[in-house]
């Protein structure tokens, strides 16, 4: 019977090891999302820190281009502490042809390393406002989450609201950096 305790006490810690590696709660996305309207120009309107953007001081915008493949181009931009504007291209793709269009990967990565899977980033669309007007965009691990609209500017009520529903969605939302556009 000595066993039995080892055993127990083997079973709690495992059951605890469990708990203490439990990802997030699922992350829900808009339903879906029509590509070609989605496409244009976005302004970056807040964000989560992050380091591929440490060099961004201002005017941070994403173009999405819709292909004839049905991917989109990606072209973002942001303004330096210099002045200048740094640009990266890329290319999202639908994640998957399981469940809504609203789940898609991101690559910056030169196009021969596409085959790899660590190039692609998730790129979640968890809010889109009815008109296009905006859109939330965050990650299954919370990490990474953009607010973006169609103007350099948000309504203040509107982007408190949004921040309000990110973060009863698991978003460190005392975190977050307001983008400056000149």
């Amino acid at each position: 019977m000595k066993t039995a305790p080892r055993l127990v006490l083997s079973a709690l810690l495992l059951v605890g090891a469990g708990y203490a590696l439990a990802k997030e709660p699922p992350l829900a996305v808009v339903s879906a999302v029509d590509l070609k309207r989605y496409s244009g120009m976005w302004y970056e309107v807040a964000r989560l820190p992050n380091r591929f953007q440490q060099q961004c001081m201002a005017d941070v915008t994403a173009d999405y281009q819709l292909r004839d493949d049905g991917r989109l181009s990606v072209t973002n931009a942001c303004r330096l502490a210099d002045g200048s504007i740094d640009r990266a291209e890329g290319e999202a793709r639908i994640a998957s042809d399981q469940g809504s269009n609203a789940k898609l990967e991101v690559r910056f990565a030169p196009a021969w390393l596409g085959w790899l899977p660590l190039v692609w980033g998730d790129y979640w669309i968890i809010e889109l406002a009815p008109d296009y007007s905006y859109s939330v965009v965050g990650t299954q691990s919370r990490k990474y989450f953009w607010v973006l609209a169609r103007n350099p500017s948000l309504d203040e009520a509107a982007l408190t609201a949004i921040l309000l529903r990110a973060s009863k969605r698991g978003f460190d939302t005392t975190a977050i950096v307001r983008t400056l556009h000149q």
